[in-house]
């Protein structure tokens, strides 16, 4: 039940400390969520953790140049659902946390010859084994935040990613700011979610 409750307690923080740990902690989520299932055990997943800086910079300033053009096209209903979420256009979690892992899926592989081969339900794999990694990051006590900009090719290009890998997910790791407020939000209660037969 522990691991429950951390799990249920987890929120999504857009502001962070700066303060740093041990990268290892990342590395050892990360090969939990490798054993994530696939189809035909393809594990069609890349994770880049990033920290330096700089990469870190550009990153936000493609995000924010993106997002800028992004929310000038939704629709009103859409703007009022993120309102109440702290959700702008300035992205400065992703300067701010020590650590970014950059997710890519990979929607064909390449043999030893040099072939490609087929991948099977990559988003689905993908996105089990990011389940798996934020359930990890979570209990072992990171904050995190699951960020998805609206057009992510400048992932590929600033991290220089082969043609096979596309962006699927950037997941901000650190300690959330202690100044930050927490959006107040409710979940669902479980009879509106399971449905036992």
């Amino acid at each position: 039940m522990e691991f429950i409750d951390k799990l249920k307690n987890r929120r999504s923080y857009r502001e962070f400390e700066p303060e740093t740990f041990d990268i290892q902690l990342l590395v050892n989520a990360i090969e939990a969520a490798k054993y994530a299932p696939s189809g035909a055990n393809k594990q069609p997943w890349t994770f880049c953790i990033v920290q330096n800086q700089e990469i870190k910079k550009e990153i936000r300033m493609q995000a924010e140049k993106a997002e800028s053009s992004f929310y000038k096209k939704i629709p009103l209903h859409w703007q009022e659902d993120l309102e109440h979420l702290n959700v702008s256009i300035e992205k400065p979690f992703l300067e701010q946390a020590p650590y970014l892992i950059v997710i890519f899926k990979q929607v064909y592989q390449i043999d030893k010859d040099g072939e490609h081969t087929k991948v099977y339900y990559p988003d689905i794999s993908v996105g089990i084994a990011t389940g798996m990694l934020i359930a990890a990051l979570t209990d072992l006590g990171l904050d995190i935040l699951t960020y998805t900009p609206s057009e992510s090719q400048f992932l590929s290009d600033i991290l220089e990613r082969p043609d096979n890998e596309k962006p699927f997910l950037i997941i901000v790791c650190g300690k959330g700011s202690k100044s930050y407020t927490l959006p107040k939000i409710t979940k669902k209660s479980n009879d509106e979610v399971i449905k036992i037969y």
